[in-house]
């Protein structure tokens, strides 16, 4: 059985990354050799966006204040965009949780893909990208 690739909304994807809002980071620590730090340093800086840092140690990353869990960074302030750095099979539960906050959109990082997941979001009215990054898509659409 073969699976048919995904293809993400141009459109969708433009709009998060010129509005970007208050992104949870989810998987974003001090360690500097993760991706999700140099990609939440492009958010932040590039794009103007508010990173809000997600991890179990919640740790301060780029002068913001991490939060241990999504429904605790909800309680500071709503989500705009939940940034997945979780492996594909954590996914799912990040997402429904993204979902019941009502967070607007869910960004899953390269090499993250749920198909189920992303139906789940899409059906309650979330934007979707998935298996994408940021800071590869921005100067792909000449954003930056």
């Amino acid at each position: 059985m073969t699976s048919t690739p995904h293809t993400n909304d141009p459109d969708v994807v433009r709009r998060l990354l010129t509005e970007p809002g208050r992104w949870a980071v989810v998987g974003l620590s001090d360690n500097t050799d993760r991706p999700a730090y140099g990609v939440a340093r492009f958010l932040q800086e590039r794009l103007g966006a508010e990173v809000v840092p997600v991890h179990p140690r919640a740790v301060d990353v780029h002068g913001e204040h991490g939060f241990p869990d999504l429904a605790t960074a909800d309680r500071h302030g709503p989500l705009d965009v939940v940034d997945c750095f979780v492996n594909s099979s954590r996914v799912g539960a990040v997402v429904d949780e993204a979902i019941r906050l009502g967070a607007h959109a869910v960004w899953m990082q390269l090499g993250v893909v749920d198909e189920e997941a992303a139906a789940r979001a899409r059906a309650a009215g979330l934007d979707v990208v998935m298996d994408a990054c940021p800071a590869i898509e921005a100067p792909r659409l000449g954003l930056v």
